[in-house]
C-alpha cells in the first residue's frame, strides 16, 4: 500500500537530486490540504534513511520513539513523549523502525492556512517557524499532549465527515492548536510572547528562507525590504531579542551544514555556492559559530551513525 499517496502526497526530484514530497489535494474526497491520523492508520508514510524535503508543515506527538533522524544537518535522537516539528523544505533523514514509532501526525500547506487567514505572516510569528535557534524537538508528556490530540481528533472527524462548513471547523481547529502550540513552546524555552509592531522582521525571515544562498549581507536584504539596515535590525530586535547580523548567520550555518552532510561538495564548491569568496573563509565562518572545525563537524556526525 502507498501510503504517501493516500496522504496526497506525491515524490518529485529538486535540482538538487533530493526527494521534495509534495502535498496535492488530499485523498479524503474533500479538498483539504491537511491531514492527521495515528500512525497505526497511516504508517511509515516518510522516506526511511534517505535524504527528503517535504513542502509541507509536519508535527508529530511521539507517545513512542526510537532512532534518529538528520533534520538540516543537526541529529535528533528520538525518544518517547516528545513533539517533533518540522518547517517546509527542511533537509530530512529518517533512521528509524516503525514498528518501534507511535505517534499522532498533523500535516498541512502553508497555503490552506492563508485561504483563510488574511495575516500572511502568520506562521513566521509563531516561535518554532522558521527559526534555527531553539530546537522543534522538545519533551512533552501524555497529560500535555491530551489538548493537542483532542483538537487533532475533531479535524480528524471533520475530515472523515465532511459537511458544508467543515473547511471552517478546520481552520478553527488548526487555529488554536497552532497558537496554543505557541504558547507551550514559548513556556519551556522561556521566550516572550509580543504584539508584533510591524511586519518587517516576519518578512525578513521569509527572505532568508528563499534567499540565503545567494544573499549574505543584511544590506541587501534590508534594499529588498525599501528600509533601513538599522530599520530592519530594531525590527527584528523587537521580535526575537537577537540583532538581523544574527538570524542570518544562523540560518547561512544550517545551510552549510546540510552541503557538507548530504551534498557530495568539497568546502571549496559549497563556500563559493553560498558566496564566500574562499574556502578558508567558510571554515572560519564555521568555527567561530560552532566552536568547532568542519572536518571536527563532519567526524563528529558520521561517529553517531550518518548513515
Amino acid at each position: 500500500m502507498n501510503y504517501k499517496k493516500t496522504l496526497g502526497i506525491f515524490p518529485y526530484k529538486t535540482a538538487e537530486h533530493i526527494s521534495l514530497l509534495k502535498y496535492t489535494k488530499s485523498a479524503c474526497g474533500v479538498n483539504f490540504l491537511l491531514n492527521t491520523a495515528e500512525s497505526s492508520e497511516r504508517r511509515a508514510w516518510f522516506d526511511l534513511h534517505e535524504q527528503y524535503k517535504t513542502d509541507f508543515f509536519e508535527f508529530y506527538f511521539f507517545r513512542k520513539a526510537s532512532g534518529h533522524l538528520f533534520l538540516d544537518g543537526e541529529r535528533i535522537d528520538l525518544h518517547d513523549n516528545s513533539v517533533l516539528i518540522i518547517s517546509p523544505f527542511k533537509r530530512q533523514e529518517w533512521h528509524v523502525q516503525i514498528e518501534y514509532l507511535d505517534y499522532t501526525f498533523l500535516v498541512f500547506q502553508e497555503e490552506f492556512v492563508y485561504n483563510f487567514i488574511s495575516d500572511k505572516h502568520f506562521m513566521y510569528r509563531l516561535l518554532y517557524c522558521y527559526q534555527n535557534d531553539y530546537s522543534t524537538y522538545f519533551d512533552m508528556d501524555s497529560i500535555q499532549m491530551k489538548p493537542f490530540i483532542t483538537i487533532l481528533q475533531k479535524m480528524k472527524t471533520e475530515l472523515l465527515s465532511p459537511i458544508a462548513d467543515s473547511y471552517h471547523m478546520i481552520v478553527a481547529y488548526l487555529y488554536e492548536f497552532l497558537l496554543l502550540l505557541n504558547r507551550f513552546y514559548a513556556d519551556i524555552f522561556n521566550l516572550p510572547l509580543r504584539l508584533p509592531l510591524n511586519n518587517y522582521a516576519f518578512k525578513y525571515k521569509d527572505l532568508l528562507e528563499k534567499n540565503i544562498r545567494n544573499k549574505v549581507r543584511v544590506n541587501d536584504y534590508a534594499e529588498m525590504l525599501g528600509i533601513s539596515r538599522i530599520a530592519l535590525n530594531r525590527a527584528v530586535e523587537n521580535e526575537y531579542g537577537v540583532t538581523a547580523v544574527h538570524l542570518l548567520k544562523q540560518r547561512l550555518l544550517q545551510e552549510i551544514k546540510n552541503d557538507l552532510l548530504f551534498s557530495g561538495l568539497s568546502v571549496k564548491e559549497i563556500a563559493y555556492n553560498l558566496q564566500f569568496s574562499a574556502p578558508n573563509h567558510l571554515m572560519r565562518f564555521f568555527k567561530r559559530q560552532t566552536g568547532t572545525t568542519v572536518g571536527e563537524y563532519i567526524e563528529e556526525v558520521k561517529g553517531k551513525g550518518l548513515s
